[in-house]
């Protein structure tokens, strides 16, 4: 076990510092991680899975033209006081319960150089302790324990804990790629290195690395003397697998519901999927989403050349 293995993990870093250009035009003006699933910015289903771990302080790593995070997650007094005027609670406290979730801070990364940079920005508010990071593309499912399984992990031996989810071989190239030994019990491995996205010839494993993270603070060191690695960018992979080197890092090997908002076909299904399971919504919904699937598939019956769009 490291000198760090007592402490209590209570600080979340979200990097959210990304241009967003998958996502352009929408992202011109407004940043990616605002975008909405259903009626919540993305980022929000992630300080409530960091604020449900019991991680009560969370740091933005923003970038320029992100005040849209900070102000979603600031107290909205002329909003709530109009919506309490109007007796509609139910909407007042959706609007309250962004910055109920933790305390929120923010600093801006400045220069784009990788994830890793963002993750070192934090050094001067995390300090000498361990921390999590949550990355806003990947949106665990609020029934799921990943992020508290990742924790306990880390209370039980130390060092830091990454997670892990089996993919497709063919797919290994688009994620960090950890190659694993069996670990001290069910579902979680030892991390023994990592590849940044590697060829699927030259992948160690199908382990790919999810952007869920709970990291040991001699993390920072390693990061101030890494190198820009892939895309000229300061990997955290990279750092990380220095420290899997020492034998430092584990895996939690998740099967649970994770949604993708990394592209836009990942993002609309992530919508539709979380709109199915949503009480309000679902029967509703559901029921119109068969209707009209039934009429596309009527619609290719009738053009199998392309459907009802077809020149």
């Amino acid at each position: 076990m490291t000198p760090h293995t007592t402490k209590t993990v209570r600080k979340a870093v979200v990097p959210a510092a990304g241009l967003g250009t998958r996502f352009l035009p929408a992202t011109k003006a407004t940043p990616k991680e605002m975008l909405p699933v259903v009626d919540k910015p993305a980022i929000q289903y992630v300080v409530e899975e960091a604020s449900a771990a019991g991680l009560d302080d969370v740091l933005m790593v923003t970038g320029r033209h992100k005040r849209a995070i900070e102000d979603h997650f600031d107290q909205a007094s002329e909003l709530e006081r109009a919506l309490e005027a109007k007796g509609d609670l139910a909407r007042l406290d959706a609007v309250r319960s962004a910055s109920a979730l933790a305390r929120i801070h923010h600093i801006r990364q400045g220069d784009p150089l990788g994830l890793g940079h963002a993750v070192l920005c934090a050094r001067s508010h995390v300090g000498d302790e361990p921390f999590a990071v949550l990355l806003g593309d990947d949106l665990i499912d609020e029934r799921e324990t990943l992020l508290k399984d990742m924790l306990d992990v880390r209370t039980r031996h130390g060092g830091s804990v990454i997670a892990l989810m089996e993919v497709d071989p063919a797919q290994i190239h688009l994620y960090g790629c950890a190659a694993v030994a069996p670990g001290e019990q069910d579902g979680v491995v030892r991390v023994t290195g990592l590849v940044e996205k590697p060829a699927a010839d030259a992948a160690p494993s199908n382990y790919a690395v999810i952007g869920r993270y709970v990291l040991d603070p001699q993390v920072f060191d390693v990061l101030e003397r890494t190198e820009p690695g892939r895309g000229g960018e300061i990997q955290l992979t990279d750092a990380i697998e220095e420290l899997a080197a020492k034998g430092e890092v584990r895996g939690v090997v998740f099967r649970g519901r994770r949604y993708d908002t990394g592209d836009k076909a990942d993002y609309l299904r992530t919508v539709v999927r979380l709109a199915c399971d949503r009480p309000d919504l679902g029967p509703e919904f559901r029921t119109w989403l068969k209707e009209f699937v039934s009429t596309l598939d009527l619609d290719l019956d009738l053009n199998p050349e392309g459907g009802r769009f077809a020149a």
